[in-house]
């Protein structure tokens, strides 16, 4: 079965403009490179990845897309520019002419105050320029963030957004928590526009649980029935999923899970719902 990992990062820490990263969270405080991934890489039989930004600066995206002309493995690039700012087109132009890999953006939405943020503050004339180049959007949001995405999808029907994480829900407060019920209705809800799509990534984080198949089974249920196999796009979350499992871990459970659908629909999960999303 092909393989495609659809969200990876990458980070050297003397860069300095990782905000979220300290030395608190010690499984991932040291650089992480191409050299560290690639053996995990073969070992799983992936075979191009999808390298996503991990700093709100336009020099880290410079950064990765340097990585990603060295590296034919790294398939594309999401990067970062400040969407509400008008200057950041001709960044965006600029990438889009000089990087065939630069597939999309990512505004770090779950770290801003404002939950709202991606309903009322992009400019409009930025997202015509991202529609125009073909791009993407990743959106990274947490459950409460999900009824602005919401607005945001409805004023751009055409535009190709995926959810990362599918949203991050609390897995680790259990299903019986006050977020499930909000979660899967904004999430069923979101479903319901043909261009938006999920990643079936970052869950296992989420869990905090040495058992954590019973949390992750309903998420994947629901997901798989809002989206269909069509729609859901497999990735690591690399090296953040270092913080609960190693990579064979989740390559393990996402497969049993996985094994429930026929070859074809696993394939569309695994590898070609990315390739064609990011047009690899």
């Amino acid at each position: 079965m092909q393989r495609i990992d659809a969200h990876q990062h990458f980070w050297r820490l003397d860069r300095g403009d990782y905000g979220w990263l300290t030395a608190e969270l010690a499984p991932l405080y040291r650089d992480f490179a191409p050299g560290d991934l690639q053996p995990l890489l073969q070992r799983h039989g992936v075979a191009q990845t999808v390298l996503v930004q991990a700093a709100d600066s336009t020099a880290e995206t410079d950064f990765m897309l340097e990585l990603a002309a060295s590296h034919d493995w790294i398939g594309g690039v999401v990067g970062w520019v400040d969407i509400s700012d008008r200057a950041s087109i001709a960044t965006l132009e600029r990438w889009a002419r000089e990087h065939p890999k630069f597939k999309g953006v990512r505004p770090m939405l779950q770290d801003l105050p404002e939950d709202d943020w991606i309903a009322t503050r992009p400019h409009a004339d930025v997202m015509a320029c991202i529609a125009a180049l073909g791009l993407r959007l990743d959106a990274l949001v947490l459950p409460r963030q999900l009824e602005p995405l919401l607005h945001f999808v409805r004023r751009h029907p055409t535009l190709p957004v995926v959810i990362d994480h599918a949203a991050k829900p609390r897995l680790d407060e259990g299903w019986s928590a006050v977020w499930a019920h909000a979660w899967r209705r904004d999430m069923a809800a979101l479903a319901a526009h043909p261009n938006l799509m999920c990643k079936f990534s970052g869950l296992l984080t989420e869990t905090r649980s040495s058992e954590p198949l019973p949390l992750i089974r309903p998420a994947w249920e629901d997901l798989l029935r809002w989206f269909g196999p069509q729609r859901l796009v497999w990735g690591s979350d690399w090296p953040v999923l270092n913080l609960a499992a190693d990579y064979g871990r989740w390559v393990a459970l996402s497969d049993s899970l996985l094994g429930d659908l026929n070859a074809a629909d696993q394939q569309r999960v695994l590898h070609d719902n990315a390739r064609e999303f990011y047009t690899l």
